[in-house]
Order: C-alpha cells, then structure tokens, then sequence
C-alpha cells in the first residue's frame, strides 16, 4: 500500500470575480503574473521546492488553459510514477453529479484520492496567491506543537483585516477564536488559506458536514474542528504574501517586481519559481527605443517608450508609443503613437495607432466601482481597441470595439465596454 507523509491539495478553482474581465474567460491561477509566470506557478513551485511530490489541483471554472498549462507537471518536476501532479475537476457520481460548492466540499468529493496515498498529513493551498514558503517548515512547527490542524497566519494591515478570516491565539500560538471576515476584527492575524491537518481529523470534519450547503473551510471545517476541541495552531509566517484578489492588490504586486531591489525576489536560485516556458526567440529593443525599470518577456519587440512596467513575451510596441506603469501580457500589440499609463492589458489585445489609454481625472466607475479602481484601465483578452480613441481612467474594456463604440472619440473616466458576455 502506498503511504505518503503529506500530500497537497491545491484549490484552483476560483472564478477571481474580482479581476473583472480579466477572468471573463480565465480561472483566476492561470492569470499571467511577472512577465513570464503564471499565478498557480507559486505554490506548485513552493511544493517542489519543499519536497511535496504529490498534489491534487482542483480545478472548477474555465479551467481548460490552467489544465494546459500543468499538462503533467514536467515543468515542476512533477510528473512521477507514483504522486506527481493530479487534475481533479468534478465528476459524475452513479447517483448524481455536482459542482464543487466550497473548499472544503471540493476536498470531501475527492476523499477517495487522498486516501489512495494514505497520507499522515494534507497541506491544503490555495492556488491564487504570490509568495515563497517552506511548507516542511510548517510541517515541523505543527508536530512539534503535537496539532490536529495548523493554519498559516499573516499580520495584515489592521484597515483590510475584515477582508479575511482573522485568529485570536493565546501565548503559545494555540488558536482560540477564529472569525470569518468580521465588521470589526479583533485582530489583525489573517489565515492566508494554507492549512495542514491530521488526515484522520480532516477525514472526520469532511465526512460528518458533508450536508452542509457550500461547506467551506473558514466557515465550517475550522469551526467544526474547534467546537470538537482538537488542537488548532498558527503558524506566524513572516515572509512576502500577497493576495492578489483585486486589480489593485495585483497591479501593486506586479509593479514591486520592476523594484530596484524587488521585496519579492523572482530570481533566487535557490528557491526558483518554475513554469512552462514556449521556446520563442529572444527580445528585441530597437536603437530608437526608451526602456527603464522594466521587466521584458522573450520574443518581444520594442520600438517605443517603456518606463516601470512589466512586459509579457510577444508583445509589439510601436514606435513612438508610449506605456507607463502598466502590466501588459503575452501577445499584445500597441501600435505606433499609443500612449498607456496604469493600465493592465491582457492577452492578444490590439491598441490602435494613437490611442490614449489611462487618461484624465479620475471618476467612479458606474458599473462596478468596488472592481474597476485604483485609477487604473483593464483591458479583457482578445479585446481590440480602434486607434484614436481616448480612454480615461477606473476604465475596463472587453470585446472588439470600434469607433461607433467610442461617442466623441472617448470613453470617459469611470465608463465601460463590454461586448461579449462577461
């Protein structure tokens, strides 16, 4: 019988409604992030490089590129004969089938799996966060405080601790209240989603709120496993974690890489972030070309001005245009004259000539002013904007657009296009 100490489960399924039409057509893990990467590239690489050989991803919405995209694990080491990288989209049971309604229910529909490795320990991950962690180290912590289930914590800013769950432990880290995004938190130590628990325990806690409409780990498992009185840890984790659940918190994220001295370091040999890499031609920045501060993907191709921005591979940036402080992904074009400041353009969108992207004051946005901020102007994939245009800011654009789109030439600040079904 196969027997492994600790297998990770990554939950990958997320729609990200929070990245508006950046996830129209995408799950949330296989959003570009740096350049080169993929957001679901973190913790698989943290696996590896932890020595976890063996994860189920849990996939659910849209999940066709995120499955390409893994393929069978080769870039992270993970195609094994035994363990490896595992897929787990949900099924149909002989007597019905369902989605996954919650984190935890996504687990307890694929109990079987677990079981099959028979392991001490299940690492659980979510699969849309930007960090660097050795989860032996939390493993260690969590047998050394003898735990039934251990959740990684981090001290967040007290203002944005309502958007987490937040935990009250006593003097030897031992949790004793945990609440799921309170009004008005009583602490500022956020789970960050990563939880290690005793196999036996989590099997228990699964199987028993297996009834439970959308049972989720925050609201249900945790609490569950607490009121049972097992013995529930925080593990304070002290390194860089972001949470890049909003296209400002991912914009700042994003940015932080082009850092003289980034905080959070891409290239350290010995924690590597591994991804699948195509074998395209190297980058190309023409004489008349302006670059600073900048990160630039492969098989690029600059002839304009480019200042604090990170610049996905196959990108076309023409001469005189000009892109400030803007993530711009794989397979953009931005045409000669275009002018883009604070804008996130995602895959194979089309700037015509002279556009002007990220401009004015800025206003609320009418549609969604809790998604579209931050002064920023978001572009949805394959979205083609006519040249000459003026697009102000808290903007957000998908589909293929034309002037008849644009009355007097403009979309003004806080304004949208949305063409194909969001």
């Amino acid at each position: 019988m196969i027997k492994k100490e600790m297998i990770a489960m990554l939950l990958a399924g997320g729609q990200g409604s929070r990245l508006g039409v950046l996830t129209s057509k995408l799950a949330k893990p296989a959003v570009a992030f740096g350049g080169k990467y993929k957001i679901i590239d973190f913790p698989l690489s943290n696996c590896i490089n932890s020595g976890i050989d063996t994860v189920g991803v849990l996939t659910q919405y849209r999940p066709l590129r995120l499955n390409q995209h893994i393929g069978i694990g080769i870039p992270w080491d993970l195609d094994r004969n035994i363990g490896g990288v595992t897929v787990l989209p949900p099924y149909e049971k002989s007597n019905n089938s369902e989605w996954y309604t919650g984190t935890a229910n996504a687990i307890y529909q694929n109990i079987e799996f677990i079981d099959y490795y028979n392991p001490e320990y299940v690492l659980i991950l979510s699969g849309d966060h930007i960090y660097k962690m050795d989860y032996e180290h939390m493993l260690e912590y969590h047998k050394s405080m003898n735990a039934d289930v251990t959740l990684a914590t981090y001290q967040v800013p007290w203002e944005e601790a309502s958007r987490f769950g937040v935990v009250i432990t006593n003097d030897d880290g031992i949790i004793s209240e945990f609440e799921e995004k309170p009004e008005n938190p009583r602490s500022n130590k956020a789970s960050m989603g990563i939880y290690i628990f005793n196999w036996k325990i989590l099997r228990e806690a699964l199987v028993t709120m297996k009834d439970q409409p959308g049972c989720d780990f925050g609201k249900h498992i945790i609490p569950y496993c607490h009121e049972n009185g097992n013995k529930i840890c925080a593990y304070d984790f002290k390194g860089y974690w972001k949470d890049v659940g909003t296209l400002g918190s991912y914009w700042e994220a994003n940015m932080e890489l082009v850092d003289i001295v980034p905080e959070f370091n891409l290239y350290e040999e010995f924690w590597k972030i591994y991804t699948k890499t195509d074998a395209i031609p190297p980058q190309y920045i023409d004489e008349s070309a302006k670059v600073t501060r900048c990160i630039i993907g492969e098989g690029t191709e600059i002839y304009g001005t480019v200042e604090n921005s990170v610049i996905g591979s196959c990108v076309t940036i023409g001469e005189g245009a000009v892109v400030k402080d803007s993530i711009i992904m794989n397979g953009v074009t931005i045409e000669a004259g275009a002018y883009v400041e604070k804008g996130i353009i995602a895959e194979n969108v089309k700037v015509g000539a002279n556009a002007k992207l990220g401009v004015g004051e800025e206003a609320v946005n009418e549609m969604k002013p809790n998604i579209y901020a931050f002064g920023l102007v978001t572009i949805g994939e394959n979205s083609v904007i006519p040249g000459g245009v003026t697009i102000g800011k808290n903007t957000a654009i998908f589909g293929d657009t034309d002037p008849s789109d644009y009355p007097d030439g403009a979309l003004p600040s806080g304004g949208s296009i949305i063409k194909a079904g969001e």
